[in-house]
C-alpha cells in the first residue's frame, strides 16, 4: 500500500540537522508540507530550503520547544496559513550525561524540561487543533535508555520513559477524534551520539534508515499506543507488559510468599498488554487465582 501525505500539513521539531532533518525529508518526499523547527534559524531554513530545491513546500522556524509563547505562535500561525496540522514529531533533544553521581540536579532538570516539557508544550499547542479537525498523527520520540536503561543516562532515560507514558493516555483521549499517538524509539548517528559510540558502532546507523518509521506512523491508516524501534534498517516493536502473575489474598505472610514466588510473579507465559491502567485494578481483583481458590471452596 503505498502512503500518500500530499494535502498533509507536518511539524517536526529539532530538524535542523540529524534524525529531524531526517524526518523532515521524508515526509516531504511523501508529499507533505513541512515546518521546520528548530533552535537554529540556519539550520531550520537550510532543511527547508532543501525541501523545496527538492521540489516540496516547506517553511522555517526558529525558537525552543520550551518556549510556550513561541511554540504556540509557531503552531497558530503554522494553522492560520496552511489550515491544519496534521502531523506533529516531537524530536527536539539534548544530552547531559553523567553518572547519577555526578549529576547535578540543573542538568536532570534541563534534560526533562527539553525531552518532556517540550513534547508537552507542542503537543498542547497541537491538540486542539486536531481535535477540531478530527484528525492527527503525533510522534513523540523515546529511546532504548528510557525503555531498557543505559549507564550514565538517569535523566535521558527518565525523560524518555516519560513520553511513553504521555504517549499511553494521549491515544486513549484522542482516539475518539481521530488522533492518533505512537512512539519512536531511533538508534542512529547523530550529533548526540558522536562522542558516545566509537565511528565502528556507528557505521550502518543513518538517521535515513530510521525515517521510514515516521513516515509510517505519520500515515492515514498508521495504527496507535505503538512503540516503534528503528535503526539500521531493522524495525520492531516495544510492549509494557503484565504478566499473570499469583493471587495471594489476605494472608500473615504474604511479603515472604512474593520472596519465595519470584518466578511466578514474573513468569511471563500469558502475559498481556493492558489496554489502560485500569486493566491492572481489574486483572487484580479478578485474579484466576482467586476464581480458582473460591471454585475449589464451593466445591
Amino acid at each position: 500500500m503505498t502512503i500518500d501525505l500530499k494535502g498533509r500539513n507536518a511539524v517536526v521539531t529539532g530538524a535542523g540537522a540529524g534524525l529531524g532533518r531526517s524526518h523532515a525529508l521524508a515526509l516531504a518526499r511523501y508529499g507533505a508540507r513541512v515546518l521546520v523547527n528548530d533552535l537554529s534559524a540556519d539550520g531550520a531554513e537550510a532543511v527547508a530550503a532543501e525541501i523545496r530545491a527538492s521540489g516540496g513546500q516547506a517553511e522555517a522556524v526558529a525558537c525552543s520547544v520550551t518556549d510556550r509563547t513561541a511554540v504556540a505562535a509557531m503552531i497558530d500561525g503554522m494553522v492560520e496559513r496552511w489550515g491544519s496540522i496534521d502531523i506533529l514529531v516531537n524530536n527536539a533533544g539534548i544530552l547531559r550525561d553523567r553518572t547519577f553521581a555526578n549529576l547535578t540536579l540543573e542538568d536532570f532538570e534541563t534534560v526533562l524540561d527539553v525531552h518532556v516539557m517540550g513534547s508537552v508544550i507542542t503537543t498542547k499547542a497541537a491538540w486542539p487543533h486536531m481535535r477540531a479537525q478530527g484528525y492527527g498523527r503525533i510522534v513523540f520520540t523515546t529511546s532504548s535508555s528510557g525503555l531498557y536503561g543505559n549507564f550514565g543516562q538517569s535523566n535521558y532515560s527518565a525523560a524518555k520513559m516519560a513520553v511513553v507514558g504521555l504517549m499511553q493516555t494521549l491515544s486513549l483521549e484522542g482516539a475518539k477524534y481521530g488522533i492518533r499517538v505512537n512512539c519512536l524509539a531511533p538508534s542512529a548517528a547523530t550529533r548526540m551520539t558522536a562522542d558516545l559510540y566509537s565511528e565502528d558502532d556507528l557505521k550502518g546507523l543513518s538517521t535515513d534508515l530510521v525515517s521510514p518509521g515516521v513516515v509510517a506512523l505519520s500515515a492515514e491508516d498508521a495504527p496507535t499506543r505503538v512503540v516503534l524501534l528503528a535503526g539500521a534498517g531493522a524495525f520492531e516493536q516495544a510492549h509494557i507488559t503484565m504478566t499473570r502473575g499469583v493471587w495471594l489474598g489476605h494472608v500473615a505472610d504474604a511479603a515472604e510468599q512474593i520472596q519465595a514466588r519470584w518466578s511466578a510473579v514474573g513468569d511471563r507465559n500469558g502475559e498481556t498488554v493492558p489496554e489502560s491502567g485500569a486493566a491492572q485494578y481489574n486483572h487484580e481483583v479478578r485474579h484466576p487465582d482467586r476464581a480458582d481458590a473460591r471454585a475449589r471452596v464451593e466445591a
